[in-house]
C-alpha cells in the first residue's frame, strides 16, 4: 500500500531540488565563463551540458517525494489540469510549492556565488528583454509543459528525468532566451551577476512569457489527450499526495 507524503516533506524536496537546480545552472555558468573566457559558444555548451545532467539527477532524487516540479508553472498547470477530476495538486499546495521553489531558487544562486568566491548577494546586470527573448520563453515553456504532461498521460512518466533534461538541453540552443522556462529559476538567476544571470528589469517579462507558454502547452495537451486530467498525479514523477489519497478513500 502506498502512503501519502506529508506536505512538509514535499516542500523540503521542492525547496532543495530547486535550490540545487539553480546552483547547477549558475555554478556551471560561472565555471564556463572562467574556463572558456573567449568563447561564448563553448560557455553555453558547458552550461547546458551540466544543466541536462543535473536536472535529470535531481528529478530522480526528489521526484518520488514531491513530483520534482521545481517550477511554479508546472505546479500551477498540474492544479489547473486536474482540478475538475480531483487529481493533481491542490490550489493551496500550489501556493506552498511556489513559495518553496522561489526561496530555493534564490538560495541556490547564493550558494553558487559562495562556492566560486563571488559576493554572496549581488544583482545581475545582463539584460535579456527583447521580443525574441520573450517568444523564446513562450516556446520553451510550452514545450516543457507538453513534454511533461504527455509523458504522464501515456504512462511514461518514468522517462521524465531523461526526457525533460534532454528537452531543456536542446532548448538552450534552439530558443533565443536559452530556455529559462521557470519563474523560480528566473528569480534565482537575478541574484548572480554572471553568465547565467538575468537583470531584474528583464525578469517580469520572462515570467509573463512563461505563464503564457504554460497555458499554450496545456491547451495543446488538452487537444491531443482529452483525458489527460486523469493522470495529473503523475506529474513530473508519480508521487503520492495527501489530496490524492483522500480522494481515493472517498471513492471506495
Amino acid at each position: 500500500m502506498n502512503h501519502p507524503v506529508p506536505l512538509p516533506r514535499r516542500l523540503l524536496a521542492e525547496f532543495t531540488g530547486t535550490a540545487l537546480l539553480v546552483t547547477v545552472v549558475v555554478g556551471s555558468g560561472i565555471a564556463a565563463q572562467r574556463l572558456s573566457p573567449n568563447d561564448v559558444g563553448l560557455q553555453l555548451l558547458e552550461n547546458s551540458t551540466a544543466t541536462v545532467f543535473g536536472l535529470a539527477v535531481l528529478i530522480l532524487l526528489f521526484g518520488p517525494v514531491s513530483g520534482a516540479h521545481f517550477n511554479p508553472v508546472v505546479s500551477a498547470a498540474d492544479w489547473l489540469l486536474g482540478r475538475r477530476a480531483g487529481t493533481g495538486i491542490s490550489a493551496r499546495h500550489v501556493a506552498s510549492y511556489t513559495v518553496a521553489q522561489i526561496a530555493g531558487g534564490m538560495v541556490g544562486a547564493v550558494l553558487a556565488n559562495v562556492m566560486f568566491d563571488r559576493r554572496v548577494f549581488e544583482l545581475a546586470t545582463k539584460d535579456r528583454f527583447t521580443t525574441g527573448h520573450l517568444v523564446g520563453e513562450v516556446v520553451a515553456t510550452a514545450g516543457l509543459i507538453a513534454v511533461i504532461f504527455a509523458l504522464a498521460r501515456t504512462g511514461r512518466a518514468a522517462l521524465s528525468a531523461a526526457a525533460v533534461g534532454a528537452y531543456i538541453g536542446a532548448a538552450y540552443w534552439f530558443t533565443s532566451s536559452t530556455s529559462f522556462a521557470n519563474p523560480a529559476v528566473t528569480i534565482g538567476r537575478m541574484f548572480s551577476d554572471t553568465f547565467a544571470g538575468i537583470a531584474p528589469g528583464s525578469a517580469p517579462g520572462f515570467i509573463a512569457a512563461q505563464i503564457v507558454g504554460a497555458l499554450l502547452g496545456l491547451a495543446l495537451i488538452a487537444q491531443l489527450y482529452p483525458d489527460a486530467a486523469a493522470t495529473a498525479d503523475d506529474v513530473v514523477i508519480p508521487h503520492h499526495t495527501e489530496t490524492h489519497h483522500a480522494d481515493q478513500r472517498r471513492s471506495t
